[in-house]
């Protein structure tokens, strides 16, 4: 119940940054940072959280590993944008074995300018991922490999250091399929570097 909680609230604020720039499009014609027809390119590297379970618990686990993206997209109108990227969630010890993730992002994207050098991001899309399990045999936990499309959502904050550079911090989450567990979810916090062209 509380993961269902924390998805929606999730989903809901994503929303709301999409539907947030949107209105403020009226507002913002001004602003050139993310222009009609800017696009850019970037790249994020923090920390994954895999919301899976160790089965049996007589195995060490982790939930964590190093995340990295790649990214580009371009703006439909001052708020309004489209991204398409490929994260690697990492690998974490889980089960006596390894579980990894990675998957493609085609995202619907929401800005929110708060000022001229900052601002607000949401987003909503759908995620491509690819999903690899080894486990000991008494784990309880299913080997396999899984893809498919789940839906993803994202929130974040834009810092412009000039109209080419800008740092971005956000936060992701992807609907995954794994073998023998159906879907969970696996998440990324992430900092990096975005160039506008």
């Amino acid at each position: 119940m509380r993961s269902l909680t924390r998805n929606l609230s999730a989903t809901v604020l994503a929303v709301a940054a999409l539907a947030a720039g949107a209105s403020a499009q009226a507002q913002s014609s001004n602003y050139t940072l993310n222009a009609p027809g800017a696009s850019y390119v970037g790249v994020n590297v923090g920390k994954s959280d895999f919301s899976v379970g160790n089965g049996s618990g007589f195995y060490s686990s982790e939930n964590r590993d190093t995340a990295y993206g790649i990214y580009g997209g371009s703006y439909i109108n001052n708020n309004l944008g489209m991204e398409l990227g490929f994260t690697d969630f990492g690998k974490i010890n889980r089960a006596g074995g390894t579980t990894k993730a990675q998957g493609f992002n085609l995202s619907m994207v929401g800005r929110l300018p708060l000022s001229p050098s900052f601002n607000l991001l949401g987003k909503l899309g759908a995620t491509y991922g690819r999903t690899d399990v080894s486990s000991a045999p008494a784990s309880g936990v299913a080997s396999g490999s899984e893809s498919g499309f789940g839906v993803s959502y994202g929130v974040g904050a834009e810092y412009a250091f000039n109209p080419q550079m800008s740092a971005v911090l956000q936060y992701d989450a992807h609907d995954m399929k794994f073998a023998g567990t159906g879907r969970d979810r696996v998440s990324a916090t992430t900092v990096g570097l975005r160039y506008k062209f």
